[in-house]
């Protein structure tokens, strides 16, 4: 069956209350240098393999963050990524689960995952 719609995804827009604190948080933990440039004064584009991410402060309502996760970053070592965030102090929501994924909520309360591909 046709579909001019493509069998992917292209972006994730996550909503955060501060797009300078936001990018500097995720860039940290995702271990990018934090190079592109806010555009338009609320959105910026988080320099990813695959999928791109892109944080929003204009689309942050604190009734609308993620309440649970809507996608995961990907591993190879969930051990490894686990202390990793634990030495980042990141919240952590779950431990690791059937040892192969964990949830934990960025700096505004959005849920997310990291699950081993």
């Amino acid at each position: 069956m046709y579909s001019p719609i493509l069998k992917q995804i292209g972006t994730i827009f996550i909503p955060v209350s501060n797009i300078e604190k936001a990018r500097d948080w995720y860039c940290d933990i995702l271990g990018v240098k934090a190079d592109n440039e806010i555009q338009f004064g609320h959105l910026y584009v988080i320099p990813m393999d695959g999928t791109g991410v892109v944080l929003d402060s204009k689309i942050y309502r604190k009734d609308k963050i993620f309440k649970t996760p809507a996608f995961h970053f990907d591993t190879k070592n969930i051990q490894e990524a686990f202390q990793f965030m634990k030495n980042k102090e990141v919240n952590i929501i779950t431990e690791i689960e059937h040892d192969h994924y964990f949830n934990f909520k960025d700096p505004d309360g959005n849920m997310l995952m990291v699950c081993q591909c």
